[in-house]
C-alpha cells in the first residue's frame, strides 16, 4: 500500500513539474514575441492613427501567423513598368536585440505599372538571430494604390516570414514576383 502511495505521489510530482515547465516555456515565448494589442498600438503610432482597415490587416496576419518576434517600421518608394524596383529603409524592433537600422532594395517582374511612396510596418516571424534577416527574401506582391490604401503581402525564406503592411500614396496597380534584399547598409544596386 505504501508503494502505491509513493507511485501516486511521484506521478503527481512529475505532472506538476511538467505543467510548470510548459508554463515557463509559454512565458518565454510570450516574453520574446509581441501581442496583437501591442502591435496595433505600435502600428497606430507609426501610421499616425488607427483605422479599421489597419486593424483588420493586423488581425488577419495574426490569425494566419500568430505572434511575431519582431517588426520593422520604415518607408519605401518604388515604381514599375513591367519591371519594377523598390528601395526602403527602417528600423527593426525586437525584444532581444533592441533596435537595428535596416535597408532593403529589390527588383520585380510582372504585370505592374506606376509608382508609389509607402510607410511600411513589417511583422517579422521566426527570426532567430538578427543576422538572419540580412539576405534576399522572395515574395509575391499584388498591389493597388490609387491615391492611398493599405496592402499586405508575405515574403518567406525557410522559417523566416515577413508580412509587410503598406499604406501608400501614388498610383500603382498590378501583380509581380521578385525578392527583397535586406541589408545593413544602403545600396542603390537592387540585386
Amino acid at each position: 500500500m505504501v508503494r502505491i502511495w509513493r507511485l501516486i505521489l511521484l506521478a503527481v510530482f512529475l505532472m506538476t513539474c511538467a505543467a510548470v515547465g510548459a508554463t515557463e516555456k509559454q512565458d518565454e515565448v510570450e516574453d520574446e514575441t509581441y501581442s496583437e494589442e501591442t502591435i496595433i498600438d505600435a502600428a497606430s503610432e507609426f501610421f499616425g492613427k488607427t483605422t479599421k482597415a489597419l486593424a483588420q490587416a493586423i488581425e488577419k496576419v495574426f490569425e494566419e501567423q500568430g505572434r511575431p518576434n519582431g517588426y520593422i517600421t520604415g518607408t519605401e518608394g518604388g515604381g514599375a513598368i513591367g519591371v519594377g524596383l523598390r528601395y526602403g529603409e527602417g528600423v527593426l524592433h525586437t525584444k532581444r536585440g533592441g533596435r537595428n537600422k535596416v535597408y532593403w532594395q529589390g527588383p520585380s517582374v510582372g504585370f505592374d505599372f506606376g509608382g508609389n511612396l509607402s510607410k511600411v510596418f513589417t511583422l517579422v516571424y521566426h527570426l532567430g538571430d538578427i543576422d538572419d534577416l540580412f539576405q534576399r527574401i522572395p515574395g509575391v506582391d499584388g498591389s493597388l494604390y490609387l491615391v492611398g490604401g493599405i496592402s499586405v503581402n508575405y515574403q518567406q525564406t525557410g522559417d523566416l516570414i515577413l508580412a509587410p503592411i503598406r499604406t501608400g500614396v501614388g498610383w500603382r496597380a498590378g501583380a509581380s514576383i521578385g525578392y527583397v534584399h535586406y541589408t545593413r547598409k544602403k545600396s542603390w544596386i537592387p540585386f
